[in-house]
């Protein structure tokens, strides 16, 4: 997981949208909350423009352009709080409740002529909460931010009272700083946000995944996987199907060529093993030393044991190595299937079960002469 140089985001697509997609429930609960804080204020400020144009004028000249904002921001929030919202969805709604605010907040810096200064300052306040508080991708906040202090330093200068040189260059290096601040922390931001995830990937992986084969571990396996698969059978009604599959003689070859050439062997049992199951549906995991389980969801017997046969012919057709010094090895492996149609669910068989029918079947392959399948469905 690269992390982008300037923006402080993931360079690389999939992980970008993994991390966004982790965290779209709270970024859509900050936007909402954020927005509704912004659109409070926004109309509580009213009372300032009846303090300097009176009420007549303030209704006719900026009560509609903060209803507007109110109108607008106000659906941004209800869709991030009351919708689930896609990650562009998010960003979109993000974009518009902050243009629109800009624009009228143009508007209301037009009808109110001779305060260019607290404009400024407004302004200043804009760009922060553009910057820091509304979640939105980099790139566009940086648009919306620089974009709107264009337009303001041109409005200063070119169309609402003259002001000294002086006014007008301090205003536009304080608000190209916040710019630039702003930029900066919200990359700063974005880079520890992402660093904390990447942390969290890992340790993730480390506390589910076998390190030498990138297999499911156990514990994994009785945390997770269990509990949820039954519980996913029993609602579906479909059946399961597990393989218990152990490499023959497995000793022999740690003890005639070494572990290392033994984790060779195991890597390359676990690779076969992951190339010839569904992604992302079934599971592979190290159950033992050289023992590896698979959790197979809506396959019944005869295509378990299709599978197992499938995997255990390729297994012994397979060769390891040449690795070092070391010639290339041939093994084979020992298979137990068993299987559970939970659409005939009566409450009282588990995927323990099937394990330990699983496990009993394989060591009965292993008496019968190993490389071989022994399968069975449970009633």
């Amino acid at each position: 997981m690269h992390i982008h140089f300037l923006t402080g985001e993931f360079a690389i697509g999939t992980d970008e949208t993994a991390f966004l997609t982790h965290h779209i429930e709270r970024t859509r609960a900050m936007l909402g909350f954020t927005i509704v804080f912004c659109i409070v204020f926004f109309l509580v400020f009213f009372v300032t423009d009846i303090a300097v144009l009176g009420l007549d004028a303030a209704l006719r000249q900026t009560l509609p352009a903060r209803l507007v904002v109110a109108a607008s921001a106000g659906t941004c929030a209800w869709l991030a709080y009351r919708r689930p919202l896609s990650i562009r969805a998010t960003r979109l709604a993000a974009s518009i409740a902050e243009g629109i605010a800009l624009c009228c907040f143009m508007v209301v810096a037009l009808a109110r002529p001779n305060e260019v200064h607290w404009h400024a300052m407004s302004m200043l306040i804009i760009l922060v909460v553009i910057y820091l508080y509304i979640p939105n991708r980099l790139a566009y906040a940086t648009a919306l931010g620089t974009g709107a202090t264009i337009v303001f330093l041109a409005l200063a200068t070119f169309v609402l009272p003259p002001r000294p040189v002086s006014d007008l260059l301090t205003m536009g290096m304080l608000l190209t700083m916040i710019n630039t601040f702003g930029i900066l922390a919200a990359r700063r931001y974005n880079r520890v946000s992402r660093e904390q995830f990447r942390l969290q990937m890992k340790l993730k992986l480390l506390a589910e995944r076998d390190q030498l084969t990138g297999c499911y571990n156990r514990h994994y396996l009785h945390d997770h996987l269990l509990e949820h698969e039954l519980a996913r059978a029993r609602s579906i009604g479909h059946p399961v199907s597990v393989i218990l599959c152990d490499i023959d003689h497995f000793k022999r070859i740690n003890d005639s060529f070494g572990h290392h050439e033994g984790d060779v062997v195991i890597r390359t049992f676990a690779g076969l093993l992951h190339g010839m199951v569904r992604d992302g549906v079934d599971a592979v995991v190290r159950y033992g030393g050289e023992e590896f389980l698979l959790v197979l969801p809506g396959v019944g017997l005869a295509d378990g044991a299709r599978l197992a046969e499938k995997l255990r012919a390729a297994f012994a057709a397979n060769l390891v190595g040449p690795v070092d010094d070391v010639p290339q090895l041939q093994s084979t492996a020992s298979f137990g299937l068993a299987t559970f149609d939970f659409a005939h669910d009566n409450g009282r068989v588990t995927l323990p079960d099937l394990i330990l029918t699983a496990d009993k079947l394989l060591y009965a392959a292993k008496r019968n002469g190993r490389n071989r399948v022994e399968a069975i469905e449970m009633q």
